[in-house]
């Protein structure tokens, strides 16, 4: 998002427009080309220090100003920068410095801190560091991923975890921040208090926008979903919730089993060209657009009474993932199944305890014909939903409609 010459140094002042991404209003930086000084090329290379906030502006509103304590101190900025240059992401790339910036340094409850915007041209992210320092020294003590690249500068409540809990840094657009309660946190130069978050249950953040030049009106409800603070490094644990979807779908969930390797939010790792990346945020990891619909109901284990088949979806940075649920009558614990990709015939592995299942949903065509394998019983038959048991080997599953047959395997190990 930042103009830069061939050494990668900054070469732009940036000016904002308003635009829309994925349904939201964001501020997109528009390179304004200033000459640069004839400093000759030793000077033109020199290492760069991190900008102490982030010079762009929402008509005249700085959204990222310098804020913090320290934001004035030039010797904590050069230890932060010294930091960031030397941390590398999971795959080994490096912070591109000139467009980074410091977004707040100073003390909580008498330790230094800072976070930073990082931009990792190499994996199209935006990576929020936390850094804590120490002895005139700060280190990476934690480190998120968004694969949105720079959402970090045009996000409006950024998630910060310390020793105490939850925090939000809030950008200059915030007039107001509600917690999970419902309760307007106090703001203190952009950072707030403690706030209450549970370890592994999603829960509600609202910020009411002020009017701005991309935001004539502001915004009165600008919804997040905060998935618990029991979310591991590199999962950003904010999720856009623009509808309150997110919410209703995600209600009784686990978010840490939605968040494991066979959960629907983890399951899908993460490839950064050629290569595996299974420490970076997982290809599965929701960004917005949470929403559930109920598919069916289900009886398992002679119950007296069915359980509800539900579809969640979301969309990533990968686009759209779908996934079932079942939950059991009663006050039985959810099932979930790992994610699907989205397809006209959706295939998951629903692991109900002694009895795996393979759950087929498909929508939008009545005439539409399920093949399943011979001998193999429909637990569940019904236009648009099959639950079969999971098989032994490994089987094809076939969805024809009038214009094209669909296939999809499952089963086995």
């Amino acid at each position: 998002m930042w103009a830069s010459d061939n050494d990668g140094d900054a070469i732009g002042g940036v000016q904002v427009a308003s635009v829309r991404r994925r349904g939201t209003t964001v501020t997109a930086l528009l390179g304004l080309l200033l000459a640069v000084p004839a400093c000759g090329p030793v000077a033109e290379r020199q290492a760069r220090e991190l900008r102490v906030g982030y010079d762009s502006l929402d008509g005249t509103l700085a959204v990222w100003p310098p804020r913090g304590s320290l934001a004035g101190d030039a010797t904590v900025t050069a230890a932060v920068t010294a930091a960031v240059r030397a941390w590398r992401s999971p795959i080994d790339d490096r912070a591109h410095l000139p467009s980074s910036g410091i977004l707040w340094s100073g003390e909580v409850d008498g330790v230094p801190l800072a976070l930073v915007a990082a931009d990792v041209p190499g994996e199209s992210a935006s990576w929020l560091l936390q850094l804590t320092g120490r002895a005139g020294r700060y280190e990476v003590t934690r480190a998120s991923e968004y694969t949105d690249p720079g959402y970090l500068t045009y996000a409006d409540v950024l998630p910060l975890y310390l020793p105490d809990g939850r925090r939000y840094l809030t950008s200059g657009r915030v007039e107001r921040l509600l917690g999970p309660d419902g309760r307007a946190l106090m703001l203190t130069d952009g950072l707030t208090a403690k706030v209450q978050v549970p370890d592994c249950r999603a829960v509600p953040v609202t910020a009411t926008l002020r009017a701005t030049e991309s935001l004539p009106r502001g915004r009165a409800a600008d919804r997040l979903l905060d998935l618990g603070v029991a979310t591991a490094d590199p999962r950003y644990p904010l999720v856009r919730d623009e509808t309150g979807s997110g919410r209703r779908a995600l209600d009784g969930l686990d978010t840490c089993m939605l968040a494991d390797e066979q959960g629907p939010f983890g399951s899908i790792p993460r490839r950064i060209g050629d290569r595996d990346a299974p420490r970076s945020a997982p290809e599965s990891w929701p960004m917005e657009k949470v929403a559930v619909r109920a598919i069916g109901e289900m009886m398992l284990g002679g119950g007296a009474d069915p359980g509800d088949l539900e579809q969640l979806t979301w969309e990533t940075g990968a686009g759209t993932m779908t996934a079932v649920v079942y939950r059991p009558a009663g006050d039985g614990r959810p099932v979930v199944s790992p994610a699907d990709r989205s397809n006209p015939l959706q295939t998951y592995v629903l692991p109900v305890p002694g009895q795996p299942l393979v759950v087929l949903t498909w929508r939008g065509n009545r005439d539409a014909s399920l093949s399943v394998p011979p001998g193999t019983p429909r637990l569940v038959d019904r236009p648009g939903l099959v639950v079969v048991p999971m098989p032994a080997a490994r089987q094809t599953f076939s969805l024809a409609t009038a214009e094209k047959t669909y296939y999809r395997s499952a089963g086995g190990r």
